[in-house]
This record gives structure tokens, sequence and C-alpha cells, in this order.
């Protein structure tokens, strides 16, 4: 060790946070293909009739609207929390 301690490359902390962004995005359209594909698809065949094709459209636009307010709520409640602590703290 150099005596650097938890201090890391630049250079590798943004590549491994890069990495985890592809991660957690591969996961997300994994969990996305997973519960459309189960709601919409009712016999898989040579191609998509318009009324699957409307309810695939319409599953990924709520899943991401519902995603997005999740991370919404989720910032919203962390500032607050922060907010809060450095109150107690004054």
């Amino acid at each position: 060790m150099d005596g650097k301690g938890a201090t890391a490359d630049p250079q590798l902390q943004q590549f491994i946070e890069v990495e985890s962004q592809k991660q957690r995005f591969q996961q997300l359209v994994h969990q996305m293909t997973e519960v459309c594909w189960e709601k919409c698809m009712d016999k898989p065949g040579p191609k998509l009739d318009s009324r699957t094709e409307a309810c695939f459209v319409n599953c990924v636009e709520r899943f991401i609207d519902t995603s997005q307010f999740i991370l919404n709520r989720l910032e919203q409640t962390q500032r607050s929390r922060g907010a809060f602590s450095e109150t107690m703290y004054e």
C-alpha cells in the first residue's frame, strides 16, 4: 500500500461508477421486459397485433413513469432528511 488509504484512482472510480450504471440499466430493462411480457403477450406469433403492440407501449411508458416517480420521491425524502439533520445540529 502507498498509504493513501480510502482515496482511489479517480479514473478507476469513474470506470466503476459507469459500469455500475450500466448494470443498473440492464437490470431495469430486464425487469421491464419481464413485467410487460407477462402482462401483454397472450400467445407468441410471427408478428404483434395492434392490441399487443399498444399494450407493450403503454406498459413501457407506465414502467418508466413509475420508476421516475419513485426516484424523484426518494431524492425528495433524502433532501428533507438532510435538511432535518442539519437543523438538529445547529
